[in-house]
């Protein structure tokens, strides 16, 4: 008997200045990440994060997208802050990519305006709440407040999508971000926090379809902690329902 077909899963791909084995500039996904989406039954596909001159355009990323049956948007460096109305630039501020920026912002306006089951993970959580018209705070103040190399509990919101999904109240994160939500975007409700405070999941319940956003990245534990991969599983299986 053949095996149905795996969910197609685009994940955006990141610039990189080297990878590996290749001799030019290079477009990259974490092994752990796909990893974790092929443990759960999907199949990654690697998207080309085409949007020349930092302008994506949105009936073409709407016709990419509708190939797939999920989007997840990965981690990666600092989006530019003007893209939330900030004028000046934190000196912290990291691997801005004016293309990257747009072909993501992009993709999650298209993914939400599709209902494409979408997780979005650490910047990919970043570029939905810019998305909606939120703001990030662009350092969380340096050494010793930051979430670089750090794994920490988050408390989850009991009934949301996250809890469901992990199957627990409280998860340990592993994190590595130095920039954080300010202020939530439209429509968006923080489903999961840190001990200081930091938002650490989003979700929409008014937007439709699965949604599910976190400041952290589950790939890093996912193979050893069962409830990191089941958010995994969770994402997959909406993929899977949807076709």
């Amino acid at each position: 008997m053949t095996p149905a077909p795996r969910p197609l899963i685009a994940v955006p791909a990141r610039f990189s200045a080297t990878a590996s084995a290749l001799r030019y500039a290079a477009e990259v996904n974490a092994r752990a990440l796909v990893d974790a989406v092929w443990r759960a039954g999907g199949e990654p596909v690697s998207l080309h994060p085409h949007a020349p001159g930092g302008t994506a355009d949105p009936a073409a990323t709407a016709a990419r997208l509708a190939r797939f049956d999920g989007l997840l948007l990965p981690g990666g460096g600092d989006l530019s802050p003007h893209r939330y109305g900030a004028r000046e630039i934190h000196e912290s501020v990291y691997d801005v990519d004016d293309e990257q920026d747009a072909f993501d912002l992009e993709a999650a306006r298209q993914a939400l305006a599709l209902r494409l089951p979408l997780l979005a993970v650490c910047r990919g959580l970043h570029v939905v709440n810019t998305v909606r018209g939120g703001t990030l705070q662009q350092d969380m103040g340096g050494p010793g407040r930051e979430h670089r190399h750090l794994r920490h509990p988050v408390a989850l919101t009991p009934g949301s999508v996250v809890a469901a999904a992990t199957g627990t109240g409280t998860a340990t994160a592993s994190c590595y971000h130095h920039q954080r939500v300010d202020r939530p975007g439209e429509g968006l409700t923080v489903t999961a926090r840190a001990a200081d405070g930091t938002v650490e999941a989003m979700e929409a319940p008014g937007v439709g379809g699965w949604f599910l956003a976190v400041q952290w990245h589950p790939e890093d534990t996912a193979a050893e902690d069962p409830a990191q991969q089941r958010l995994f599983d969770a994402f997959v299986g909406a993929a899977r329902a949807g076709r």
